[in-house]
């Protein structure tokens, strides 16, 4: 395995198991990016609202390797999911990006009007402005009413995924319907670093309690996009392809699970 490992999409595309996340980069996301494509990232998470999508397209353009081998993930957020302007956030956020196209668009929140957004969706595949489409916070019921009513499976639903929270119900239902599982905040914000059993873990193969965790949602069929703008954490975060958890490390952090939230609950957000 190197450091360039893919996952095959629903739609046959494939996307880089590794991305680098950058929610609350700020000033700091240009050069973040820089970094981890210099250390051998492929591929960038970025949104609307994180206000730093020309930040990220910047740093592509600088960064001289070409556009066919970053795999860029944007999403709509949800005043445009209410406000049936699918469409034109796209177009904004491609213009944002300086880029023709992008490789995985996602709504951001099951805000209402996602179907109507998802719908559209499809339409702006079927034109080349983004290459696959897929969701991000969207539980079992969501997808259920999803899927009852679109034309394409999602290819992705990223969620809130970590050793303290993990919704079981929604990660079988995506395995079952052939939607891949993507872990935002897959470090719990930092409060699973700590945990005495990942640390005793940790030490065991001489790596990081982050390293253990990442390595762990690897694991189990996940991609993952961890967050930071140092870049000693950058090039850690994606050395994680010369070990392997023995089946029962991955099931003593398997039990860590508490269904406790360091985000938003997908069913009650108010934004």
């Amino acid at each position: 395995m190197n450091k360039n490992t893919r996952i095959k999409l629903n739609d046959g595309l494939t996307m880089p198991v590794v991305a680098l996340g950058v929610w609350q980069s700020h000033e700091g996301t240009k050069n973040a990016v820089l970094t981890a494509l210099k250390n051998g990232y492929r591929h960038i998470d970025t949104a609307a609202v994180y206000h730093n999508e020309k930040a990220v397209g910047e740093a592509i353009k600088e960064s001289g390797i070409p556009r066919n081998e970053i795999f860029v993930t944007t999403k709509l957020w949800n005043d445009d999911v209410r406000s049936g302007n699918t469409r034109e956030a796209l177009k904004k956020s491609l213009e944002n990006l300086g880029l023709d196209y992008v490789d995985l668009y996602l709504i951001h929140w099951p805000a209402e009007g996602y179907v109507e957004a998802y719908l559209e969706m499809e339409k702006l595949q079927k034109e080349g402005l983004t290459r696959s489409i897929g969701v991000s916070n969207f539980r079992k019921s969501h997808l259920q009413n999803l899927l009852s009513k679109v034309h394409i499976v999602p290819s992705i639903n990223q969620i809130e995924t970590n050793p303290q929270m993990v919704d079981e119900e929604t990660i079988q239902y995506c395995k079952e319907n052939k939607i891949g599982v993507e872990a935002w905040s897959p470090l719990g914000s930092g409060a699973c670093l700590n945990n005495p059993k990942i640390q005793e873990i940790a030490n065991k193969y001489q790596k990081s309690s982050a390293q253990i965790i990442l390595r762990w949602l690897l694991q189990k069929g996940i991609v993952i996009l961890p967050k930071s703008v140092h870049e000693n954490r950058i090039k850690e975060n994606i050395d994680l392809f010369n070990f392997v958890l023995e089946n029962e490390d991955v099931e003593l952090i398997n039990q860590l699970n508490q269904h406790k939230r360091t985000g938003p609950d997908p069913d009650n957000f108010d934004f």
